[in-house]
């Protein structure tokens, strides 16, 4: 229960003065799947020379995953757009300098 004489209506939360809203790095980009073969491929060759039959199987593995066709782009993530739009509803209005 509120106390005696208080008001029972809440004050509205306000935001800090920012310039602006943003989310940082909404897209992040996948790691490549085949960075950890190559790594291994490269490895292989210097640890035992370049022509060594033991690094064939990772090298097939590498040829494997370079010709797997790379997937379409993916749609750009549009939180940004939407905070700047949404953002002097947020605010409310601004006093003129």
């Amino acid at each position: 229960m509120p106390p005696k004489g208080g008001s029972t209506k809440l004050s509205p939360m306000r935001l800090p003065p920012l310039p602006k809203l943003r989310v940082r790095r909404p897209n992040q980009a996948d790691a490549n799947p085949c960075l950890t073969l190559m790594s291994s491929v490269l490895t292989c060759w210097a640890s035992s020379g370049y022509t060594a039959a033991g690094c064939a199987a990772l090298e097939t593995q590498l040829r494997a995953c370079m010709d797997t066709p790379r997937p379409k782009t993916v749609k750009k993530n549009t939180i940004n757009y939407h905070l700047s739009r949404m953002y002097p509803n947020i605010v409310g209005p601004r006093k003129r300098k």
